[in-house]
């Protein structure tokens, strides 16, 4: 059986080196104590400090299913297993086996959540009709025509500089990973933003960030959180409406009007084609009307 003594080892590790909080910490214990029981209730014997043995674990994921635990908890329960072995290795309390192997099936990446063009417009339009400056109102409504309008992230919108403006027909923005990608531009999002820098009281500088504050400093991501949900709040949207909503709907919306999932990946940046590929599970109304529409049995 698993050494109380390297279980406690394990545990203060925890929450001393890592400062794991204690719920954290139970959590993990309260993982580990779930493979032990079970292969106890077996009959079996791997739960040995320097052994996890194959056919057991295979079993206790088979387990896990049958009872209905998500994914995501396997994945965990998994990983606090994984977490307790290593760590046995690294510190030399045990001499343990390779387990390279011991791995959770992946969880399912969370569908992006989106926002109706109904919705969109409507918060583009509810910002006029807020208090404050002018020129404050035509930054919002700037900064939001460029998510839902060109799929920036708030970070890309927010780390454009006053010299990128004019916007040309296209826009060189560099993402995650430094990654360089070239995005069109619609005039009503470059009229957006001239608006803005006309209006705005602040001398931006060449290299000045082009999104300020009411002070004149740099505009902020939780700035930009407030903005979104302050409208949220004035129109009863969902929850789920944030900044980055918004860039979700710019790809929904493409792909619901039939456009390219590898066009939308290159304008939204994605490295990989399966990170867009989300998207269509997303618009599914849509998928089934061209079926219905296409399809030669359907005529």
């Amino acid at each position: 059986m698993i050494a109380a003594s390297h279980r406690k080892a394990w545990l203060n590790w925890l929450s001393i080196e890592k400062r794991y909080g204690e719920n954290t910490v139970s959590a993990y214990e309260a993982d580990l104590d779930d493979f032990c029981a079970f292969v106890g209730d077996r009959g079996g014997t791997a739960t040995k400090t320097n052994a996890v043995d194959r056919p057991e674990f295979r079993a206790w994921l088979a387990d896990m299913a049958t009872r209905g635990l998500a994914r995501t908890t396997i994945a965990r329960r998994v990983s606090s297993l994984r977490s307790f072995y290593r760590f046995c290795g690294q510190t030399g309390i045990a001499d343990i086996e390779d387990m390279s192997w011991l791995k959770a099936p992946r969880p399912p990446r969370a569908v992006p959540k989106s926002v109706s063009r109904d919705d969109a417009l409507a918060m583009l339009n509810a910002i006029f009709g807020r208090r404050g400056p002018d020129w404050s109102k035509k930054r919002d409504f700037s900064l939001l025509m460029l998510l839902y309008g060109v799929g920036l992230r708030i970070s890309e919108a927010l780390s454009l500089r006053q010299s990128d403006a004019p916007f040309a027909d296209w826009l060189r923005i560099t993402g995650k990973g430094g990654k360089i990608r070239e995005v069109p531009v619609l005039p009503a999002v470059t009229q957006a933003v001239e608006d803005y820098l006309a209006a705005c009281p602040f001398d931006l500088g060449h290299d000045g960030a082009l999104f300020v504050s009411n002070r004149g400093k740099p505009f902020g991501p939780r700035a930009a959180q407030r903005l979104v949900e302050g409208l949220r709040h004035e129109l009863s949207l969902p929850t789920h409406v944030t900044p980055h909503a918004l860039r979700h709907a710019f790809a929904t919306h493409l792909l619901g009007n039939g456009g390219d999932l590898r066009a939308i990946q290159e304008l939204l940046g994605h490295a990989s084609l399966s990170t867009t590929q989300r998207y269509t599970s997303i618009d599914e109304a849509h998928l089934k009307h061209v079926h219905a529409q296409t399809h030669p049995r359907a005529r």
